[in-house]
């Protein structure tokens, strides 16, 4: 009986687990690095080489749109402001969008011309409206790469004009992507999804292939030059799930529109959306102390969805990292600890659990109370 046992542990039951162990193989690509990111989570589902420094070529166009777009939502530019054009702006090489000194333009045409036909002129032209030069431009680019976390990026200018000192990672570009689409929603789909733009009588379309290849497809950017190959940032909508693509250093325009929907569809077909906490569940009720409650909620902001292997989301554990101590007062939202997620035994990411309530402060005697019981560490028995 107990050989029996054993034998079917080694054929049944050990193959079952290793099953469940194993992760779908991404495919490879025909470029020099790529990364996949679900952008629920910001779980990583293939990756090579993410943190490579190249060249960007015109994906550096990415940071000039979100330095407008906050322009805009700051209320320092508007979409029917007039600009100047000025003879550096004209004289930029490089793909354009054909403005023209002495013809005044608008904001939101620069911005179509910059998205839709990579118009260098076009990213000048708004540098200068903004920082009043493209020197003061880069300077406030590179500011804005590292306040969103891309340590291993450095902007030269706003257009991706080739420069030995303007660099970034197929991970950092994917942060700069993920922050444009979730800070800027409304101008992402606005612009982003245009397949074609007329200015000056000129009608130049929208170089990712993928808009007319896949209607999931809504963005985001392509780019070339010598040095850095063909490339292409490229996110899709499915449902309810995104998916952001970054694919740096193809041999043709052609090869970086098969690759990127390659990666794409990869990571809709084998992976899934599993929903691990909804959005005002409650992980754990905390001590507060010296607060007017004496306890709170603590959950999630929005909900919690991760990527699994399809079929896997049952093998799914959590892990609660609470807070040390809470003392009041903790407003509503504030980060109280962090929510391991393990698949398998395998490290997912490590995601913020917040107050769902707030907790005011105590008045004096409460205060004085919690403090006697915390020196004495009688909060701890």
């Amino acid at each position: 009986m107990h050989m029996l046992r054993a034998l079917f542990f080694a054929l049944v039951i050990l193959p079952l687990v290793a099953a469940a162990q194993q992760l779908p193989a991404a495919p490879a690509l025909d470029a020099k690095s790529w990364l996949l990111i679900e952008s629920g989570s910001g779980q990583t589902l293939a990756a090579q080489a993410t943190d490579e420094r190249l060249e960007p070529a015109s994906l550096t166009k990415l940071m000039t749109a979100y330095l407008t777009f906050a322009a805009l939502k700051q209320g320092k530019l508007k979409l029917d402001q007039m600009i100047q054009v000025s003879e550096s702006a004209w004289k930029t090489g490089g793909s354009r969008m054909f403005i023209r000194p002495g013809t005044p333009v608008s904001v939101e045409d620069l911005i179509k011309g910059m998205i839709v036909q990579s118009g260098n002129d076009a990213c000048v032209a708004l540098a200068e409206t903004i920082a009043g030069s493209e020197e003061g431009f880069a300077q406030m680019m590179n500011r804005e790469a590292q306040r969103l976390g891309m340590r291993a990026s450095n902007f030269r200018n706003s257009t991706g004009w080739p420069d030995a000192r303007h660099y970034t990672t197929a991970r950092d570009l994917a942060t700069l992507a993920g922050a444009l689409i979730g800070d800027f929603p409304e101008y992402y789909a606005k612009y982003y999804s245009i397949k074609e733009f007329t200015y000056n009588k000129i009608t130049q379309p929208n170089r990712n292939r993928l808009l007319w290849l896949d209607p999931t497809v809504d963005g985001v950017k392509t780019g070339h030059t010598d040095a850095a190959g063909y490339c292409l940032i490229a996110s899709a909508k499915r449902g309810s799930r995104r998916l952001l693509s970054v694919v740096l250093g193809t041999s043709a325009d052609k090869v970086r529109a098969q690759e990127s929907l390659k990666l794409l569809n990869f990571g809709f077909q084998h992976y899934e959306p599993v929903t691990v906490y909804a959005k005002g569940d409650t992980v754990a009720t905390l001590k507060v102390w010296k607060g007017q409650e004496t306890a709170l909620r603590a959950g999630f902001a929005g909900d919690l969805v991760v990527a699994v292997p399809t079929g896997s989301g049952a093998n799914l554990k959590t892990e609660f990292v609470p807070p040390q101590r809470l003392v009041a007062p903790v407003p509503k939202g504030l980060m109280l600890g962090t929510m391991k997620v393990r698949l398998d035994g395998r490290f997912l990411g490590e995601f913020p659990v917040v107050a769902l309530d707030g907790v005011e402060e105590a008045g004096v005697f409460g205060r004085a109370i919690d403090s006697v019981r915390l020196r004495f560490n009688w909060g701890n028995r």
